[in-house]
């Protein structure tokens, strides 16, 4: 069923046409990926669709019973608000209900009746089951302090209350730009799944290729104001892109040759004096000015940045805490001259810390960092660099380098540069201040690279930067000829770039890893599932030791035999309790957290003690 059409849509950006005339339908089983490098407008876009923003030309129509919740990168909040009253802002009839109960249950002075009336309310229109799923997205995407004063989250736990927010509410249509910003890995597994399992049609923008292949059915590409759609994931695009680049590829040949033609018959002087010849000149005037000269050689990306000595970053036991918060206990490691590392935790763990710590830029609190004297370290960080927004953006460029080498010796222009980092001439004399967000991290990106480091150090480097971006960094990576470090949850740019994997697993600890992300993803797994099989195992050749030797129970056997089926009796009662107290808790929802944890864990050791007495019984049969 169509939800909404776009007809002939336009809209520019000073002298830049973003879009040009686009049409586009959204059906409710879509699950559309929007893609393109930063500045060609698909937060733009999206604005369009969701009715932030006009369009210059053209309409957006959607259905009357059609509603649409939008995620901005840029989001509006009431300091004073707590989470949960920021999540529940909307206008459906059932979160105005849920709203008015939390306002009832956190106000000291409400009566006992208005608190029943709403629970009754609450009963009848099933809106508890909103207020679970809310508290359910908050805790899964890290947000536990349902209370707390939105003024006091940091900026990614504000993006976070936003898209739960967005995810509760009921539409037809979700908005969603860049989503995966500031959420580690396993919370964009969870996200993968909550919006595969989703009902109603999708739109989103995101630089997360792991994202888009597992969660997208549709493509689509906006480039040069216009929108190219594929019907699949992203690997599907990447295929039929390329058959698309080869045969434009193919038909800009085919001009060329004629070009080269109609010019030599110019150049034997031809003349307008018939219909026909000024048609035919004409038709070489439109010709020349078609030709596309951008499809030139590929620039050659192995740079050869600045000598590197033998030394390079030595780490010796060093540990970082703050307060009774441990980040890092008692971590070495020698930095190589071709390392190429990802680290990787949950947010929060002490991954910018260490990347702090390497770089000087903090202390630790004991253990050393010997950095060798021929070092210099690009850092591109989270933290937006301060501009002159008045300054070109190839002046800023020209700031860090006016040229780096290759590794065969020969020089690249800042100018040069800036094309391969897909800044065109016109945007290259473009003031920052006009430019995007996405195209200003782009340019602190390309600067460091122009001041020629030897190692490189990317905290999160994938955060608004786009998959065009990325893909040349990639490239850029793969020619570097020092170290690179990376704090990132993009799984496709680890698996792509990285060999070995510092891996935060709490309190401090550090474990290394040889490999990509995808073998530790597959280690992991293997891990997790030959646990209770390697179990299993032991208890077979319990069995088969006590078959072969004299049958009886040890002492401790026999006291356990004795015991075990009052403990089986006490498990089982406790285990009832705690599911009579889960179906009676419905509103405090950190309680219902802790009788299900409770749960969980009195499973297990009912489980674990029945296979005990199995055991233990065939051996008695024995005796």
């Amino acid at each position: 069923m169509n939800l909404l059409t776009v007809e002939n849509l336009t809209k520019s950006y000073t002298e830049r046409k973003l879009l040009n005339g686009v049409t586009f339908g959204l059906e409710d089983t879509d699950r559309v990926g929007i893609i393109g490098v930063n500045g060609t407008g698909k937060s733009t876009f999206l604005k369009i669709i969701a009715g932030v923003e006009p369009p210059d030309e053209g309409k957006v129509t959607k259905g009357n019973q059609v509603n649409i919740e939008y995620l901005s990168q840029v989001i509006d909040f009431d300091p004073n608000q707590t989470v949960i009253e920021e999540v529940f802002k909307g206008h459906s009839k059932n979160l105005q209900l849920v709203r008015r109960y939390e306002a009832a249950i956190s106000d000291e002075n409400s009566s006992s009746d208005l608190i029943l009336r709403l629970t009754a309310e609450m009963d009848s229109t099933g809106a508890w089951a909103l207020e679970s799923e809310a508290k359910t997205v908050l805790t899964k995407l890290g947000i536990h302090d349902f209370n707390q004063k939105v003024g006091t989250l940091s900026g990614g736990q504000r993006k976070r209350v936003a898209l739960a927010s967005a995810l509760i509410n009921p539409a037809e249509i979700l908005i969603l730009d860049e989503p995966t910003n500031h959420l580690d890995s396993e919370t964009i597994d969870w996200l993968e799944n909550h919006l595969k399992s989703r009902k109603g049609a999708l739109l989103m923008i995101t630089h997360d290729r792991y994202f888009l292949d597992r969660v997208v059915n549709k493509i689509i590409e906006i480039d040069g104001g216009n929108l190219y759609s594929y019907e699949g994931n992203y690997n599907y695009y990447l295929e039929k892109k390329i058959e698309r680049e080869e045969r434009s590829v193919s038909i800009e040949s085919k001009k060329r040759n004629l070009y080269k033609k109609e010019l030599a018959w110019i150049r034997r002087g031809a003349q307008a004096r018939s219909t026909k010849q000024k048609a035919r000149i004409d038709r070489f005037n439109d010709l020349s000015d078609s030709l596309d000269y951008s499809q030139g050689e590929k620039l050659d990306m192995s740079v050869a940045g600045t000598r590197l000595g033998r030394k390079i970053i030595e780490i010796e036991n060093i540990s970082k805490s703050f307060g009774d918060l441990h980040l890092i206990k008692d971590f070495t490691y020698t930095v190589l001259r071709d390392d190429r590392v990802g680290i990787l935790g949950p947010n929060g763990m002490g991954k910018s810390t260490l990347i702090n710590i390497i770089t000087g830029k903090l202390k630790p609190d004991t253990g050393t960092v010997d950095t060798g004297e021929t070092v210099k370290i690009g850092l591109f960080s989270q933290e937006n660099q301060d501009m002159d927004s008045e300054m070109r953006a190839i002046e800023f460029i020209k700031e860090g380098g006016e040229y780096v080498e290759t590794s065969d010796g020969s020089k690249i222009t800042a100018a040069q540069m800036m094309e391969r980092f897909l800044f065109d001439k016109t945007l290259q004399w473009t003031p920052i201040g006009k430019l995007s967000g996405g195209e200003r991290r782009r340019l602190q990106l390309l600067r460091i690279l122009m001041e020629a480091p030897n190692i490189l150090v990317l905290d999160e480097p994938t955060n608004d930067l786009d998959i065009s971006t990325l893909t040349v960094l990639e490239d850029y990576i793969e020619g570097f000829p020092g170290a690179v470090i990376i704090v990132s949850h993009d799984r496709y740019l680890l698996d792509k770039v990285v060999e070995k994997l510092f891996v935060f697993e709490g309190n401090g600890q550090i474990v290394s890893y040889t490999g990509n992300y995808a073998y530790f993803s597959e280690l992991k797994a293997t891990e997790s599932a030959n646990a209770p099989k390697e179990k299993s195992e032991v208890k077979v050749k319990e069995r088969s030791k006590s078959s072969s030797d004299k049958v009886k129970f040890s002492f401790a056997e026999q006291r356990e035999w004795d015991e075990i089926d009052s403990v089986i009796e006490k498990l089982e009662i406790e285990l009832s309790n705690v599911s009579t107290l889960i179906e009676q808790t419905t509103t405090d929802y950190e309680a219902l957290e802790q009788l299900l944890s409770e749960k969980h864990a009195l499973e297990i050791a009912l489980e674990e003690k029945m296979e005990r007495w199995v055991y233990l019984n065939e051996i008695a049969e024995k005796m």
